[in-house]
């Protein structure tokens, strides 16, 4: 009897552990994300990825890249290999390594499989359980290149230029780089221009506040991070700016300050009436001219990113018509209270006076961006032009368009006025590009859209 419980029991424990050894041979294994590389390798890549395991509990975790039937070493937890692990949680761990052609000097161009395996302990380390993960990826070794092809680029400082390239590869993003400003360039298919794939165009401008020596070059950055420049040939001529004085009265104040703060989500909690002291009004002034004026030309540049990338204009920018220029571009303003300097800005537009509640057109045909009240620019509209290159016009009394509606030039937008910021009525008109602004004059002469782009774009066409 003794020995039939002895044996049923050790038959019992047996199969317990039969069992055991069964069901930890089918245990997951650590749950292993590849965040990058995902499709590219280039001259310098970095592999990232996270494990997450029971306890970051791990025996194994090796990363490697096969290629041409041979694979090299990214990561190992066994031989030290430089990388940065870090513990994002009680079970997970990112590991991250950057590696080129000198640590791996046996890539090559091509298709590659990055193999990552990770393995844990089961069943108190008797048994493991084990994930591979793999990523099929493209090696680029090769910088891109880019050729520029149009000739005699000619700057004004504050203005515009233009300039046709080639970059290959064709899916490189490319552009124009002035200092740390960069404008993209488009497919010159965008505006009608056939040929091969990598033909691009791009306009860029040296800004008001740019040195005369600022480099200017043609930069590329393709897919796998690697990154090409070209040089080609420009002038700069330089332009002065005008500087004024302008003398801020109590009445101007305590006109255009309460209906702003009353259009601004930011100054909610700021209580103005005709109790509201002169120097409150005045430092709710300085808040609008200078902060506000801050976010709305930061609402402009993201504004910028909805451009086309099909040229939308053709011919000269209209003028506001029969109007009188008040105020140039660039021109340096210093406001001056109770005899007093109070704050300095730059001026980065053309103030066109005509008549009290002008017809405001579109100077020339795009979509409309945006059409609502702006702060320091009172209602506003937006016009895109494509490529970049885009129109803003302030001050409006009234706006009759929505955004998303294709206009002609000539178009009604609304009637003038002198809401946010306007010491009177008037168009405060902006050309942009990348959301810039630069000086509309350029845009508004035939003969310099004639000689900087309508000639460059005939010349390979």
């Amino acid at each position: 009897m003794i020995r039939i419980v002895i044996g049923l029991t050790v038959g019992v424990a047996l199969g317990v552990a039969i069992a055991a050894w069964v069901l930890a041979g089918r245990a997951e294994g650590p749950t292993v994300d590849i965040l990058r590389p995902t499709t590219f390798i280039g001259r310098t890549a970095t592999f990232e990825a996270t494990v997450d395991a029971p306890n970051a509990n791990l025996t194994v975790f090796d990363v490697q890249i096969e290629q041409n039937g041979s694979a090299q070493e990214i990561f190992s937890l066994t031989n030290g290999t430089e990388a940065t692990v870090r513990q994002e949680s009680d079970t997970k761990i990112r590991v991250t390594r950057t590696f080129d052609q000198e640590t791996h000097p046996s890539i090559s161009t091509g298709p590659a499989r990055l193999i990552v395996r990770a393995t844990r302990p089961v069943l108190f380390g008797y048994r493991e359980a084990t994930t591979e993960k793999t990523s099929d990826v493209m090696v680029r070794l090769e910088p891109p290149r880019l050729t520029p092809l149009s000739t005699l680029h000619y700057i004004n400082h504050g203005g515009s230029e233009f300039i046709v390239y080639r970059v290959t590869p064709s899916d490189a993003e490319s552009g124009v780089r002035v200092g740390n400003r960069e404008y993209p360039g488009y497919p010159a298919s965008g505006a009608g221009i056939g040929g091969t794939d990598g033909l691009r165009i791009a306009f860029f401008a040296l800004l008001y506040d740019q040195d005369l020596t600022t480099p200017i070059e043609l930069y590329a950055r393709d897919p796998a991070g690697n990154t090409g420049t070209a040089q080609f040939d420009f002038r700069v001529f330089e332009r002065q700016f005008r500087r004024s004085r302008i003398s801020l009265s109590d009445g101007f104040l305590s006109r255009v300050v309460p209906r702003i703060v009353a259009r601004t989500p930011s100054l909610a909690d700021e209580q103005v009436d005709r109790e509201t002291a002169p120097s409150e009004l005045l430092d709710l002034y300085l808040f609008i001219n200078g902060e506000l004026r801050r976010q709305n030309r930061s609402t402009v540049m993201q504004l910028a990113a909805t451009t086309s990338d099909t040229w939308l204009w053709e011919g000269p920018f209209r003028q506001l018509s029969n109007s009188q220029v008040e105020s140039g571009f660039a021109d340096h303003r210093t406001y001056v209270y109770g005899g007093d300097d109070v704050d300095q800005q730059v001026h980065l537009g053309f103030d066109l006076a005509s008549t009290a509640n002008a017809p405001i057109h579109a100077s020339n045909s795009g979509t409309v961006i945006f059409a609502d009240y702006l702060g320091i620019y009172g209602n506003c509209v937006l016009i895109d032009h494509g490529m970049g290159l885009q129109s803003l016009y302030a001050h409006l009394s009234s706006i009759e368009v929505i955004p998303g509606i294709t206009v002609n030039r000539d178009e009604q937008l609304g009637l003038s006025g002198q809401t946010g910021l306007a010491g009177g009525d008037h168009l405060h008109f902006a050309v942009l590009l990348n959301g810039r602004p630069v000086t509309p004059m350029e845009w508004w002469d035939q003969n310099w859209i004639e000689d900087r782009i309508l000639r460059k774009l005939r010349a390979v066409n």
